[in-house]
């Protein structure tokens, strides 16, 4: 297998001095290649369409307050076709979330398979809370995208500790769903075997390297406010940040990253460590 690390949603948000040194979020997308030469992506970013039509698609919040790089080389599909691949090569899309920057790619995939927890599936189709009705856009996606809702809870594979759940038959023992709900009600990580070690996408569970790399310096106020005020559930983004950080000193074999932090995506993209 092999895997690109692709920033799919650059984003240069209001008070951006305030985030981070970088003073930008990425939307750090994988792709995996398979030994078939199919391509299995966790999570989109914005997608050409987005692109194209930001306040019809995205919305005018969304918009205006993080301002997303609406270059449409930056997209999956284009990252994609430049390495060699068609749409149609894109066989399973496995999603963190359904927030805009991390499934708003979907409509450039219409043949894939999309994987995501029942629990999120069921979030975007009640929206029954203020926040939901804000961050869900079902406009982003096919009346006729081919779901794979995977269950609420893990059906107890271990991992490190942690119980997940195994997707794909071709990548069993590769490709591990593990429920890390907080962020939002379905909210799920994605470990994956890279060689002789994994790598653990853990999406939103967390904004800034340091919460979980200490060595890299806390997150700013700002960052932390606007962590809590998009969780569904602060407790449990607390305690995520807790299990990461302790899964990342104690497991060397084992980097963990997020979906936004610039620090960490040019590292791993770069082939570095965190």
């Amino acid at each position: 297998m092999t895997l690109h690390h692709l920033d799919c949603c650059t984003m240069c948000p209001l008070g951006r001095r305030f985030i981070n040194n970088q003073q930008h979020l990425v939307g750090h997308v994988l792709a995996l290649e398979t030994a078939a030469g199919d391509v299995v992506l966790v999570d989109t970013g914005i997608g050409t369409l987005a692109m194209a039509e930001p306040q019809r698609l995205m919305g005018r919040q969304f918009t205006t307050v993080f301002r997303p790089n609406r270059d449409p080389a930056r997209t999956a599909l284009r990252q994609l076709e430049a390495l060699g691949h068609a749409p149609a090569d894109v066989r399973h899309i496995v999603l963190t979330h359904l927030d805009i920057d991390h499934a708003g790619g979907l409509r450039d995939f219409p043949t894939a398979t999309v994987h995501v927890s029942a629990r999120e599936l069921a979030a975007v189709r009640d929206r029954g809370t203020f926040n939901e009705r804000q961050r869900y856009r079902p406009i982003l996606w096919e009346d006729g995208t081919q779901w794979a809702p995977f269950g609420n809870e893990a059906d107890g594979v271990d991992w490190f500790g942690f119980t997940g759940t195994r997707l794909l038959p071709d990548m069993a023992d590769e490709l591990i769903a593990i429920p890390f709900s907080g962020h939002t009600r379905g909210h799920t990580a994605f470990a994956i075997r890279d060689g002789d070690r994994w790598l653990l996408h853990t999406g939103d569970a967390y904004f800034h390297t340091g919460t979980v790399h200490p060595h890299l310096g806390p997150p700013s106020r700002y960052l932390r406010i606007f962590e809590r005020g998009v969780a569904v559930n602060r407790r449990a983004v607390k305690e995520n940040h807790v299990r990461l950080t302790e899964l990342a000193a104690g497991h060397p074999d084992v980097t963990v990253f997020c979906a936004h932090d610039p620090v960490e995506f040019a590292r791993l993209r770069a082939g570095q460590q965190i």
